[in-house]
């Protein structure tokens, strides 16, 4: 799955080390956050992955670009690196572990890339796709009020909850319960709450155990599981993403050069999950003089001709630049 082995000689067992790369590439398309996804072999979904090879890549962001380039047929903007993924079993089921000839022992790292396109570029990669991000975690898109994923799951949560005040705690933190603050950010944490009370898919998978079946609804609502820790990944990813919003201005990285701003602002929504005041966000981008308008309109909006604007790239080498405010929209 993840390419060459390279043995490292410590005391005892020799121990086989495999180290690849995975990618999150995320646009945006029809005003929803995407990620590209492939099913290798007829799998389950998964992200773009491939080996690092140090006798062909001299780092590890040219040897991704390179895999994602040939395995999606387009090449990749944007890439920063996101976390390097090597607990015990986190290949689990999928990687070749070797004949045990000469392996006492094998551990699957995986460098994770999060990289940003301005457009949903087709492919004609066999068994590569996008895929809305809410296909994976449903309970995270609030855009159009509390998802009903959230109240499918809350009974099932609970249930997991009632040994203890200290997971109760938990829950309600970071799922909204009993009106608690929805924290966009915390997309990783929820994940690994579903995987640890055992409601993730994954979870049963990794541990060798039956796998379970539970209600259409709620299996709904935990979102489509991926093979190995793609899901994982994924989240922290997303995570990532939605808390660098506010302190880089990452988001113009997924727009094309020209852009009206409710363009700009239904992406930053698609990213964050949650809705926006339209005059709170504009007069953020005021003071923020991140953009300029191009003097044109776009007649393509199905509307009222709206104004194109394009991001102010050259302040990024003038002075410190922040990210955008997030206005939420309160009803």
């Amino acid at each position: 799955m993840f390419g060459r082995r390279h043995a490292v000689r410590l005391p005892g067992p020799l121990l086989v080390v495999v180290i690849g790369l995975s990618a999150v590439v995320v646009a945006i398309a029809d005003g929803d956050a995407v990620v590209l996804t492939v099913r290798p072999r007829g799998q389950l979904p998964g992200l773009p992955f491939g080996p690092f090879d140090p006798n062909g890549h001299r780092t590890f962001e040219l040897a991704l670009r390179a895999f994602v380039t040939a395995q999606t047929r387009f090449d990749l903007g944007y890439v920063e690196q996101l976390y390097t993924f090597g607990d015990r079993g986190r290949d689990a089921p999928l990687a070749d572990m070797g004949d045990g000839k000469d392996a006492g022992a094998a551990r699957v790292l995986s460098v994770g890339y999060l990289a940003l396109t301005p457009k949903a570029v087709d492919t004609t990669a066999p068994d590569t796709a996008w895929a809305s991000w809410s296909r994976f975690f449903p309970y995270e898109d609030w855009r159009d009020g509390r998802p009903e994923a959230l109240a499918r799951l809350e009974p099932a949560l609970r249930h997991w909850a009632q040994a203890s005040a200290e997971r109760l705690a938990r829950a309600r933190l970071l799922f909204a319960l009993d009106g608690a603050p929805w924290n966009e950010e915390r997309v990783m944490e929820r994940y690994e709450l579903l995987y640890e009370a055992g409601l993730a898919p994954e979870a049963a998978r990794d541990r060798g155990e039956a796998a379970t079946h539970p209600a259409p609804d709620l299996a709904a609502a935990l979102g489509e599981p991926m093979i190995s820790d793609h899901r994982r990944i994924l989240a922290t990813a997303l995570s990532r993403l939605r808390g660098k919003l506010k302190y880089r201005p990452v988001v113009f990285e997924l727009m094309p050069e020209a852009f009206t701003l409710s363009a700009l602002q239904r992406a930053v929504e698609a990213i964050a999950g949650v809705p926006l005041h339209k005059q709170n966000f504009r007069r953020a981008l005021e003071r923020a003089d991140l953009v300029e308008g191009l003097g044109r309109v776009d007649s393509e909006t199905g509307g009222r001709p709206a104004e194109l604007f394009r991001f102010r790239r050259e302040v990024l080498g003038a002075r410190p630049v922040s990210g955008l405010s997030l206005p939420l929209l309160r009803e």
